[in-house]
């Protein structure tokens, strides 16, 4: 597997794990940072630009913004390449993700609440994207010859 298909994997396993965190306590704690949302807002914006209808069903534009997530954050996070120096870059990747995710949503006009709610939702925002690109790192390490 040449590097690139293996930063890729780190890249995917990261917004995987990103994924199933963030929709795994959504459910069981109301200060939960709701990215969903706000990829849900993303499409249905982007999509009028574009003049099409989004989808007028929140389930299925709840899927489209989940797979949206996964994809362009499994190409972020393959940024975070492979061998030793991923593990600085998949934290200030991680970390930069994390607090564009707080920082971002209200200045492109997706609204502060769903990233900006409380503290704890701040917090656990950038602690998802950190895990994210720790977990994208560690994948990319350990799938590469260059571990020194």
């Amino acid at each position: 597997m040449n590097d690139i298909l293996k930063a890729f994997a780190g890249g995917l396993a990261g917004a995987c794990v990103v994924t199933a965190v963030h929709e795994t306590v959504r459910r069981v704690n109301p200060n939960a940072p709701r990215m969903d949302v706000l990829g849900m807002r993303s499409i249905s914006k982007l999509m009028q630009k574009a003049d099409l209808t989004p989808p007028q069903d929140d389930k299925k534009l709840h899927a489209w913004a989940l797979v949206g997530d996964i994809i362009s954050n499994s190409l972020y996070y393959s940024l975070s390449g492979t061998g030793n120096s991923a593990w600085w870059r998949g934290s200030v990747l991680g970390a930069a993700a994390g607090a564009g995710a707080v920082l971002l949503p209200g200045p492109l006009g997706l609204g502060e609440e769903p990233s900006n709610k409380t503290t704890e939702t701040q917090v656990l925002a950038v602690g998802y994207y950190l895990l994210g690109g720790l977990v994208a790192a560690a994948v990319g390490y350990a799938l590469s010859n260059d571990k020194e």
